[in-house]
């Protein structure tokens, strides 16, 4: 395979950066530097390292751990924070319900730029997504993981603002392997079971390695990890709490002497179909945990292929194929009916006066389900090779799609419910009569005319042209002016179609637009490493990085990020690194397209009674400016509110500062340090305000000088001075300020005859903070437990042990996340703080003979169960951060020849 070393280089000049020799057929071949391509960088350089700090996962490091899914992998990282989707997250919003995704440093999935050998992949999900659904991407395809903790926009382009994940697949296998792997709960639930198989072929003109893989997991109940819903019932006491949504329908009277009270209709199975008593929360709220998911079942179905052939002497023709199936399911509790009016004379009112039913959950439907049906289909083809040994060049083209079906079922039609309760339309022409008032007075006639299942469809589209050449400019002495160009045309489009039903808003759900757009973008790069020192007493050598990419949006107009670095090596043992950067992240389609609508929305106008004794002064002043006459009271509590997406939306700025050493133990054999600091700050960050947030804003700043204040936020009627428009759609108004240090410890030696590794990875989150707009109040993450954003807890470590013998091999991890503080949880509260948690992985394996293999290992070793936090998501905790599986077994069986 000496002459497809040749196309490695080629490939690696195309993103793919594996470490691959550049050589030539010939005897100056021992007279050539071997030349690689990193992660982070285009240019072929003699060193596998550059200035960016990047992470790797060897396939070997995720097999001797146990891990099974990319999912698992990537959000274990210590350099992750945030909400990132899981099967643990029940409600992934956007049209993503069942994706995973990776969130390096809790700046957002759709800051993270996830690539596949060097190049973009498809966003996932039900349509119109923001980001890559890591369950596309099975782990048996893996040669290596390479994260690159630092903006590279100036490299990859968009969305390279918090760092890049480049899955890097096996480009050579000769054989068949197939593996087996079993897993379950100690509590006899959440079992998992997988069946892996590999197999490929090389010879002197070509490779082909082809992977399948199918993963299918069980559902875990929440009632079966936290039995209730707790909050702090009495001081310093944890006590069950429940919905107020209840099933025999929570009612407020409407007339008569009794206007006011609350009553609650029957909910005992067996008691007075039409009893009611007055309404207690401790009494009638109702447990909802049996009715959600702690953890969601997910079912995959993978096939992979990579091939390449050589076509010429040095130029050769490749390809790579990628299927996913995904289906995911949910369960949510019964639907709410709100707010109902009964007159006194209704039938099945037995109140005597005018009721209306403020809450009732429909018990007798049983609880609702969600499910997802994905598929990805990813082709990449295109001819790469060698000029004069000396300038390797690469064409490919890209093309990704995902289209996505999701459907809800027990979902109430609140047109047919109407009917079904009237007594003039029900009873006849085949509408039944729905008696809502009182636990099982609906009957299964009735339930099964107003219960719909809902059905959806969307996706995602990507296609791309790239051409890249990378090559030695000039010699400087001794060394060389590597160079690296390119060019890239990319498309991306998105779209989602709603059930019509929810489209015109008689569903018991949210209401929802069509969704569709996209954008397509041109660019160009440059890159180039520079040696300014060599051969010195404070310097083996020093080289000066540097890379600009030009892109141009159809959208946006132009924009362009350069990249600077510095890569000191004072020694062989020491080397100093540090990146200067900007990055960018372009509006996703849902945030530039994303169903505009208009209503008339609850607002609170500042300049109402401006005039007043009282008034703000400077509100006062602004209102008298912008020319709202004397004695103005807003006529009502609503304004017309423009929602949805923003199509004058532009890019998010970022600037990143990265600096760090590497430290190569002279005195200890294989020990290796590795510091790093991070600071990112990121300008004209898009968010959604609300109106009337915007309103405030803009009459609070000195004469009118909030950005808020411009006539694409809101109007008045020049006569009246009253609000005719407000918009609340997104807008690049915040904010946002990341720090901290990343250190990682790895060690490699000889321990009684056996081969050892320890690996340490600690990061440290200084700062992270948020200004939602211009002068509002900064919001502190740091330290926080978000209760909706996931956790940003200021360390976060993993560390791991791997002992190998000649026939078996033992491995030990340990993942810690750092005390924190409930961001919404008042000081001294129960679940307002959370201590230090420390998961336990261990994993054996025993090599029978060339062959077979038999692995087995405990994950969360100890059952440690996931903390008590006071504004949990579910189950009582932040089920993005923390564990709800409990002490879970597994078992793997390998055959390979």
């Amino acid at each position: 395979m000496h002459k497809l070393s040749l196309l490695a280089i080629a490939v690696g000049v195309g993103l793919v950066p594996t470490q691959q020799a550049f050589a030539q057929d010939s005897e100056a071949d021992a007279e050539r530097i071997e030349r690689i391509s990193v992660t982070g960088s285009r240019v072929l350089r003699a060193e596998a390292e550059s200035a960016a700090p990047v992470q790797v996962f060897t396939a070997e490091d995720i097999e001797a751990s146990g891990l099974t899914s990319m999912e698992l992998v990537l959000q274990k990282m210590s350099a992750s924070a945030g909400f990132g989707g899981n099967q643990t997250s029940a409600y992934w919003v956007g049209g993503g319900w069942g994706t995973t995704q990776v969130n390096l440093r809790g700046l957002g999935a759709n800051r993270t730029l996830v690539l596949l050998n060097g190049r973009r992949v498809v966003n996932g999900g039900t349509g119109a997504n923001s980001s890559v659904d890591l369950n596309t991407l099975p782990l048996t395809m893996v040669e290596r993981i390479e994260v690159l903790k630092d903006g590279a926009s100036a490299i990859y382009g968009a969305d390279a603002v918090a760092g890049v994940v480049n899955v890097i697949t096996r480009k050579s296998f000769d054989g068949v392997m197939v593996e087996g792997r079993l897993a379950g709960t100690e509590e006899g639930d959440g079992e998992e079971r997988s069946v892996n198989l590999m197999f490929g072929t090389s010879s002197d003109r070509g490779r082909l390695v082809s992977t399948i893989s199918f993963r299918d997991t069980d559902a875990v109940n929440m009632a079966d990890r936290a039995p209730c819903a707790l909050a702090e019932t009495s001081p310093g006491e944890l006590g069950c709490f429940g919905s107020a949504s209840t099933p025999g329908g929570r009612a407020v009277i409407t007339s008569g002497p009794e206007t006011g009270r609350m009553i609650n209709f029957n909910q005992t199975a067996g008691g007075d179909p039409k009893g009611f008593e007055t309404y207690s929360a401790g009494t009638h709220n109702v447990d909802f945990f049996d009715m959600l998911n702690a953890v969601n079942p997910v079912t995959t179905i993978s096939f992979s292929t990579f091939g390449d052939y050589r076509v010429g002497e040095e130029t050769y023709v490749f390809t790579e194929v990628l299927y996913n199936n995904r289906r995911s399911n949910q369960i949510a509790t019964p639907g709410t009916l709100r707010n109902i009016d009964y007159s006194a004379d209704h039938p099945d009112n037995p109140v005597g006066e005018d009721i209306r039913i403020v809450q009732r959950r429909l018990e007798e439907a049983g609880p609702r389900g969600f499910e997802q049906d994905v598929n990805t289909f990813r082709v990449v083809a295109g001819m790469n090779g060698l000029i004069d040994y000396n300038w390797a060049w690469e064409v490919a083209y890209n093309f990704g799609r995902t289209t996505g079906n999701d459907a809800g079922t027990n979902i109430a039609n609140l047109e047919r419910m109407n009917r079904a309760i009237d007594p003039d339309t029900c009873g006849s022409n085949g509408v039944p009569c729905a008696d809502l008032i009182g636990l099982g007075n609906v009957s299964q006639e009735a339930l099964d005319y107003m219960l719909f299942r809902i059905n959806d469809y969307g996706g995602n589209q990507q296609q791309s042209l790239t051409a890249n050449i990378a090559g030695d400019l000039f010699e400087i002495g001794d060394r060389v002016i590597p160079v690296a160009f390119g060019f890239e045309h990319r498309k991306e489009r998105g779209w989602r179609e709603p059930d019509s039903s929810v489209v015109a808003g008689i569903m018991n759900t949210n209401r929802q637009e069509p969704l569709s757009g996209h954008y397509s973008v041109s660019e160009l790069y440059a890159e180039t490493s520079v040696p300014l020192i060599s051969d010195q007493k404070f310097a083996d050598s020093v080289f000066l990085d540097l890379a600009y990419r030009y892109s141009d949006y159809d959208t946006f107009g132009s924009d362009g990020n350069y990249k600077l670095g510095l890569h000191w090596n004072v020694n062989e043992n020491v080397k100093f690194r540090a990146t200067q950067s900007t990055a960018f992240r372009v509006p996703n389609i849902p945030e530039l397209f994303g169903g505009i609508g208009e209503g008339n929305l609850t607002t609170s106008d500042p300049c109402s009674g401006w005039d007043q004794p009282g008034a703000d002064p400077t509100v006062a002043a602004n209102c008298q400016a912008d020319g709202v006459p004397a004695g103005y009271t807003q006529f009502g509590s609503t304004v017309l509110t423009r929602t949805g997406g923003n199509p004058e939306l532009q890019p998010e700025d970022a600037d990143t500062f990265t600096a760090g050493v590497v430290w190569d133990v002279a005195y200890v054999e294989g020990l290796q340090f590795t510091l790093d600091y991070f600071d990112i700050k990121i300008e004209n960050a898009i968010r959604g305000v609300a109106g009337s947030t915007k309103l405030n804003a803009c009459y609070n700043s000195d004469g009118l000088s909030h950005p808020f204040c411009s006539a694409d936020t809101f109007t008045r009627d020049p006569l009246t001075g009253s609000l005719d428009f407000l918009s609340a759609q997104p807008d690049n108004v915040a904010t946002e300020n990341v720090s901290g240090m990343d250190a990682s410890a790895f060690y490699r030696t000889t321990m009684f005859g056996l081969d050892a590794k320890f690996n340490v990875n600690l990061t440290y989150l200084d700062e992270y903070t948020i200004e939602p707009f211009p002068g509002a109040s900064a919001i502190e993450y740091a330290g926080k437990i978000t209760g909706g954003s996931g956790s940003y807890t200021r360390i976060r470590s993993d560390a791991s042990a791997t002992f190998s013998g000649e026939q078996w091999q033992f491995h030990y991890g340990v993942r810690m996340i750092g005390a924190a503080d409930d961001i919404n949880a008042s000081p001294g509260d129960l679940g307002s703080k959370v201590s230090n948690t420390f998961y336990h992985n261990a994993q054996g394996a025993w090599f029978f003979d060339d062959n077979w293999t038999l692995s087995a290992g405990v994950n969360n070793l100890f059952d440690k169960k996931a903390p008590f936090i006071q504004s949990w998501t579910d189950a009582n905790t932040d089920t993005m951060t923390y564990d709800l599986m409990g002490r879970q077994l597994y078992v793997k069986l390998r055959y390979q020849f």
